[in-house]
């Protein structure tokens, strides 16, 4: 029987609680047919809203035949995607195998199917915590807190839509499914920028300090009516724009002093740069600071709620947002964070709706396995492919990184003329007395890659761009809208020698719209996306974020796409927007001002991780300085376990616990700073509590049993920095596992290879090329 199209839509069993939402919404905006077989009637109306508009519920028979109604929804599948504790998973047999192995079946555990914690729980705030993502943000003086919105699981949801992806190309193959293992706490350390590699390179890690990046001049200030995200580095161009905006009116002070043109002198300088940039913001409102940005090309935006997410002016222009209708809702929500042709988002969904088991899916099949042999199972799912990576300093480097773990051939296009800061910043190479070629953040972000040197100033530069793209099946940019027009490598032209070639282009907030100029780094778009306002604590400034979790949120959607346009086996141009990536992970904060929700937690400022979904839910203190512990109670048996342990006061479900809970905070953090970190979370997971060490990098590399036991930093041998540890892989596939086969290269290291093999150019001919300037 022939297969169905390969552009088929994919039909996914939706087997997820939180731990894996966001997977699965992202296969819904994708277009896939998606069926749930748990209603999540717990859920309140705005996250119900956001998290299962596009899909159906088919109800199981409440008698022993439910398992096999579910086993004939999973035989007909492509995907099952599954998520939860692993006491608790339907689809994992006692031996670790997939109950399901024709499908490509994704699962997302709070620590993995593996290791001595693979029975522990965990929520975003444990995960985070566990992860090393709680560490990085609050106050020196106040509890370390987790990004809002729940960013841990929605990092892991993301890495199971791509993993989701792979396991479907590498069946498409080998005629065969595949088990996945995704760690929601991996996920989480893998996403951390400098947390961890810091301590691997200079025996130190970033200390929360309420939002002041470490190793970027970036940070929020204070406008005169509110609050904009911005600075200064980046090409020197951002210091010396900024320095002629201050100049112009006035308010230069000694900046304009040759001293203040030194990079490294500026660094050093930073709190009195810093000094004079807050007097010059605190004196003009955040609208016209953020509008004088995007006109001169710099960093900076305005710090928005969430709740004017709908009247940002780029979004509307780019039709963002998604129209959920049915069951009497008609509400606005955030959309999905790719556009393209052949792959447009969804602009209107419905909402979940019930439908039989018997004819859940909408589609007459699944999208086909291939009966045919492929490679050795030992092969990855990307192998053959070839990507041509146009990309600098973090969100397309980290989208390149996911493509060549996975096996594809990245070559990496850069040049001594265009200074890729992640090379070539003194203070993103970690430790001192490193250069360009051992930077440590360099090294973690472009592991498995091969580098071309091209000056690409130079006519024969553009040319040997063009060759080179055109025997790539992949291109993958972050320039200005523009640019690449200019050198003859835009989708139009490259589709002309190159019909089949997938561009990802990566610019802040798209390629259309009347922002499409705009400069971005990682604080302004987390800035303009409502994140940044929701890090406040109540009564206080917002915070802002300290590592660039917008880029690698933003890197996971352009990989989610790309690999999509491969399953169905077709070329084209996604316009990724990091804007509208981040936008994206707000969760129902854009519906929730028009539909019912749950009472809010009673954050305070002393207290700012409370949940309306658990009493008690925070960051207690432990023993020894700055040691913490997260605490998650969900239900009443882990109350039980928790009061009894500790001795705490109060009793009764959640809403009696909510009337007590500063008393209950109170005891408990008395009862758990004479107890060590470590001790805590594994007594209280023996019990049943979810709990985690709020771990530091040096926690996640060198104490962490469990990212130790399965292997999760991986040692490469450098050539300068000699042997060194990465963060490893998120996605675990069974059958075609990911791996890091090479470090990452020197500068050029393999022009002349690759120009070689490509290009076909000889000796003589990269000589004179050398000569000319073109590839040094």
């Amino acid at each position: 029987m022939a297969s169905p199209s390969p552009d088929a839509p994919l039909r996914v069993l939706d087997l997820t609680d939180e731990l894996a939402f966001q997977g699965a919404r992202l296969l819904v905006g994708l277009g896939a047919d998606v069926v749930r077989v748990d209603p999540d009637e717990a859920l309140d109306p705005a996250a119900r809203v956001h998290w299962h508009a596009g899909k159906r519920w088919a109800r199981l028979p409440d008698d022993p035949s439910a398992a096999g109604a579910l086993d004939s929804l999973a035989e007909a599948a492509d995907v099952v995607l599954e998520s939860g504790p692993q006491a608790q998973l339907r689809g994992v047999r006692e031996d670790g195998t997939s109950r399901w192995p024709h499908a490509v079946h994704v699962v997302v555990t709070p620590f993995g199917l593996t290791g001595p914690r693979r029975d522990w729980l965990g929520d975003d705030l444990v995960l985070a915590s566990a992860g090393g993502m709680t560490w990085l943000g609050g106050h020196a003086s106040g509890q370390p807190k987790p990004p809002p919105r729940e960013q841990a699981v929605q990092l892991a949801g993301a890495h199971a839509a791509i993993a989701a992806q792979l396991g479907v190309l590498a069946r498409d193959r080998t005629g065969t499914g595949q088990l996945v293992d995704v760690s929601a706490q991996e996920a989480v350390a893998a996403t951390l920028e400098t947390a961890a590699i810091a301590w691997i390179h200079a025996g130190r890690y970033p200390v929360r300090n309420g939002g002041v990046y470490e190793h970027v001049a970036h940070r929020i200030f204070a406008a005169s009516d509110g609050y904009v995200a911005g600075g200064y580095s980046g090409s020197e161009r951002m210091w010396t724009d900024l320095l002629a905006w201050l100049a112009e009116e006035g308010e230069a002070g000694d900046l304009l002093e040759e001293r203040w043109s030194d990079p490294v002198l500026r660094w050093e300088g930073r709190p009195h740069v810093d000094e004079l940039v807050a007097r010059f913001v605190a004196k003009r409102t955040a609208r016209e600071i953020a509008e004088q940005g995007r006109a001169r090309a710099l960093p900076w935006a305005e710090v928005a709620p969430p709740a004017r997410l709908a009247d940002n002016a780029q979004l509307r222009d780019r039709r963002f947002f998604a129209t959920v209708t049915g069951a009497g809702e008609h509400v606005e929500n955030a959309g999905f964070p790719w556009d393209a042709p052949g792959l447009p988002r969804p602009v209107a969904l419905g909402t979940l709706r019930e439908v039989p088991a018997s004819s859940a899916w909408a589609t007459p099949g699944p999208r086909g396995r291939q009966d045919r042999p492929g490679p050795a199972t030992s092969s990855r799912a990307l192998d053959g492919l070839r990507v041509l990576d146009l990309t600098w300093v973090l969100a397309g480097p980290y989208a390149t990184k996911l493509l060549a773990e996975h096996g594809a051939e990245v070559i990496k296009v850069e040049s001594r003329h265009r200074h890729d800061p992640t090379r070539f910043s003194p203070s993103m190479r970690l430790r001192p007395g490193t250069g360009p070629d051992d930077s440590g953040y360099f090294l973690n972000f472009n592991r498995n890659k091969r580098s071309v040197a091209l000056n690409l100033r130079t006519p024969d530069g553009q040319r040997l761009l063009r060759d080179l793209a055109a025997r790539c099946d992949i291109v993958v940019e972050n320039f200005s809208p523009g640019v690449l027009a200019k050198w003859g490598v835009d989708y139009d032209s490259l589709r002309r020698t190159n019909p089949g070639v997938i561009l990802v282009s990566m610019s802040g907030v798209g390629h259309t719209g009347p922002w499409r100029h705009a400069v971005t780094f990682a604080d302004t778009l987390a800035a303009m996306s409502g994140l940044s306002s929701e890090t406040r604590d109540p009564g206080e400034p917002p915070q802002g974020l300290v590592f660039g979790l917008g880029d690698m949120v933003a890197a996971n959607a352009a990989v989610v796409a790309t690999l999509e346009l491969l399953t169905r086996q077709q070329g084209g141009h996604i316009d990724l927007s990091q804007l509208e990536a981040m936008a994206s992970t707000m969760g129902p904060a854009v519906v929730e001002p028009t539909l019912a929700q749950s009472p809010p937690a009673t954050r305070t400022t002393e207290h700012p991780n409370r949940s309306p979904l658990a009493v008690p839910h925070g960051v207690y203190p432990a023993a020894g300085e700055d040691r913490w512990v997260a605490i998650s109670v969900r239900d009443d048996a882990q109350w039980r376990a928790l009061r009894d342990l500790a001795q705490l006061p109060g009793d009764g479900d959640l809403e009696h616990r909510r009337a007590a809970e500063d008393e209950i905070d109170a005891a408990l953090a008395a009862w758990t700073r004479r107890r060590r970190a470590e001790e805590l979370a594994t007594r209280l997971q023996e019990l049943g509590v979810p709990a985690a060490v709020v771990a530091t990098g040096r926690d996640l590399v060198e104490a962490d049993e469990q990212l130790r036991a399965r292997g999760f930093y991986q040692t490469l041998e450098h050539p300068i920095a000699g042997a060194v540890r990465h963060e490893g892989i998120v996605a675990r596939l069974s059958a075609t596992p990911g791996a890091l086969t090479s470090p990452a290269p020197l500068l050029g290291q393999d022009t002349a290879a690759i120009l070689g093999e490509l290009l076909g150019l000889g000796d003589e001919q990269l000589a004179a090329l050398d000569a000319a300037g073109v590839t040094e």
